[in-house]
């Protein structure tokens, strides 16, 4: 007979069936390629010029491994994270993703519901479509990605806006003093706002479950959608013929708004783009709690070195300040890679805006169960118990 004690059940099955195909990140992207037109799946799986820059936000992890640690008791694992004054379930959220309501069915709220059901957060994007209260109010979010202009005029009154909204966490993204060269976004046929032609009124007759799904079901139930966000008004609607989105002065931001901003907002400030040292401690400088280490997701200077490359010098430059990254992260080892180089938290973008796309609030919990699971098995192969153990180990370049 075999002994009890060296047999055990097999854990129930909790994951909604339509889901139980979805092992890992990257599994989502092929639904949501099939489920959404060109031009919305190519804008948000795009980078910008040659994709050099998106493309290397992968590599660099590629590039990296581990020298795990043998016979640790490894049973007590807990990779919950102090950021600021909270705890966060994992090291890792949503990164702020414009079109999200495009892509997916409300899908600023449904990323924000999707992320808390997990114990983590969103962050809303100045881009979104979907008005900052009801993120704020029917999501619960905290966190708001701002597109500055550099206009002291204008400044102020999206600062109150938010402010009455409940938002407490504030992320200016510094690296967008022009638009990018998006060129396969014309490739595509999309436009911001939409122009309508031919070539896009047959992509939404070729994805109904898209045009009637998630479109159409947005206007049905809210109207048009407009760019709600940008600033304290709200801006044009997603269809127009001669409108455009507001980038005025946005060249003009500096280091001297951030100060004007720090006196004004009493939440934590956070500058997201970082690239170089120099602009880290000019950040910490300027008042700010965080930086977020980022090239834009690929989608903005191509050419632009992966954020892991440079994430050792900038913890090196500001060793007292929180530091958050993004760019290519799709694995738990990813997320303990960058924590190893000195990441504080990690962002996760597209993947779980695919999530978001073919499944709602669902998918996008349950993509963040698998990141979760996939950091908790990492650390136990590790031979860690938290993911901040492994700060300071050296890794191993493979290239």
């Amino acid at each position: 007979m075999s002994d009890p004690v060296s047999i055990s059940r097999r854990k129930p099955v909790t994951v909604p069936r339509r889901l139980q195909r979805f092992l890992a990140l990257d599994d989502f992207e092929p639904a949501a390629r099939r489920l959404l037109p060109r031009a919305i799946f190519g804008y948000v799986s795009g980078g910008v010029e040659n994709n050099a820059s998106l493309n290397a936000n992968r590599n660099a992890f590629n590039s990296m491994g581990f020298r795990p640690r043998i016979l640790q008791d490894v049973s007590e694992r807990d990779q919950t994270t102090r950021l600021f004054d909270e705890d966060i379930a994992s090291p890792f959220a949503i990164a702020p993703m414009g079109f999200s309501a495009v892509a997916a069915f409300d899908g600023d709220v449904a990323l924000a519901k999707g992320a808390a059901e997990a114990g983590i957060f969103a962050i809303c994007s100045a881009a979104s479509l979907t008005p900052l209260e009801r993120v704020a109010k029917e999501g619960g979010s905290r966190w708001f990605q701002a597109y500055i202009p550099g206009d002291d005029n204008r400044i102020r009154p999206l600062l109150e806006r938010l402010k009455h909204a409940g938002f407490d966490r504030l992320v200016v993204t510094g690296d967008v003093p022009v638009a990018s060269n998006r060129e396969n976004n014309a490739r595509n046929g999309f436009d911001a706002p939409f122009r309508m032609s031919a070539r896009l009124a047959w992509q939404g007759f070729t994805h109904p479950r898209w045009s009637i799904g998630t479109l159409g079901k947005e206007i049905v139930k809210r109207g048009m959608p407009h760019f709600e966000n940008m600033e304290a008004v709200q801006g044009p609607p997603l269809f127009s013929r001669d409108l455009v989105r507001s980038t005025i002065a946005r060249d003009k931001l500096s280091w001297d708004h951030i100060r004007r901003i720090r006196d004004l907002w009493s939440g934590k400030l956070i500058v997201k783009g970082v690239m170089h040292p120099g602009d880290a401690v000019a950040a910490s400088d300027a008042g700010c709690d965080a930086i977020i280490v980022s090239n834009h997701g690929g989608r903005q200077l191509d050419g632009t070195v992966s954020p892991l490359r440079v994430l050792p010098q900038i913890r090196e430059a500001v060793p007292e300040m929180v530091v958050i990254v993004d760019g290519g992260i799709r694995r738990g080892t990813d997320v303990l890679k960058a924590i190893m180089l000195g990441a504080d938290f990690t962002l996760v973008g597209r993947p779980f805006l695919y999530a978001a796309a073919t499944h709602g609030i669902p998918g996008v919990a349950h993509a963040a169960k698998l990141l979760r699971e996939e950091i908790d098995r990492d650390m136990a192969l590790l031979g860690v118990t938290s993911p901040f153990a492994l700060r300071g180990e050296q890794s191993v370049q493979l290239d």
